[in-house]
């Protein structure tokens, strides 16, 4: 997972927020601004797919350390979420309540900040939301929910090469995450991560390159017919 140091984050956080409070001005017709999911294993180098198909497409992007650092204070939470207006407000209430009767979820503090924060960022739309549990809160209308697997042997040695850590040190890392990303789903969610069926991609990078995989996902965004929701 990257890593940002203490002042660059609270930067992006600052910026992102402004930039929401910014748009909340604009008339959308017909808000459709769709958003980009992604899932993955760890080593699998979905961190540099997520931001290069951000880039490319010129559209936000968020990983788990962002989320996170929103997610956890209040104050940031209660200002990213009065950054849309009445009309999204009520579509991401929607969604939320269609989450919960559907999976079942009981009430908690940390789910309850972290829904609201995906639903904003939904509602804003034209982002890549990497790991949080983002594909199985935004409705599958309005998202692409992408994938990203590796064979673990390959995982352990990438997590190696990247971060010049011993063979024992990278296979603790990575199996260690794994376990904690598919219980973190499995507790929130009552869903299997690794099921293909809750994706619309899914790429395993023991054959694939990066920039293939970044530009078969722009493909697919590009060229789907988005559900069209209803605005009130």
């Amino acid at each position: 997972m990257e890593t940002y140091p203490r002042k660059t984050l609270d930067k992006l956080v600052e910026e992102q927020i402004t930039r929401w409070q910014s748009n909340r001005k604009r008339k959308y017709k017909k808000p459709i601004r769709p958003v980009i999911t992604i899932s993955r294993l760890p080593g699998c180098g979905a961190w540099n797919i997520a931001k290069q198909i951000s880039a490319d497409l010129e559209i936000d992007f968020f990983d788990q350390a962002i989320v996170d650092e929103i997610a956890k204070n209040a104050d940031v939470s209660r200002r990213v979420v009065e950054t849309v207006d009445e009309q999204d407000n009520s579509i991401v209430l929607d969604w939320l309540s269609v989450l919960t009767a559907e999976r079942h979820l009981w009430p908690n503090e940390y789910l309850d900040q972290l829904t609201k924060l995906i639903g904003t960022i939904g509602a804003h739309g034209h982002a890549v939301i990497l790991g949080r549990g983002a594909s199985y809160i935004l409705p599958k209308e309005i998202c692409l929910r992408v994938l990203v697997v590796a064979p673990l042997e390959l995982r352990i040695r990438n997590v190696k090469d990247t971060y010049g850590v011993s063979e024992k040190v990278a296979r603790q890392n990575v199996m260690n995450r794994e376990s904690d990303r598919v219980a973190f789903i499995r507790r929130y969610f009552h869903a299997d991560m690794l099921d293909p069926v809750n994706y619309d991609l899914v790429f395993n990078m023991e054959m694939n390159e990066q920039d293939t995989v970044v530009e078969m996902v722009k493909v697919v965004y590009n060229t789907r017919k988005w559900y069209k929701y209803n605005v009130k």
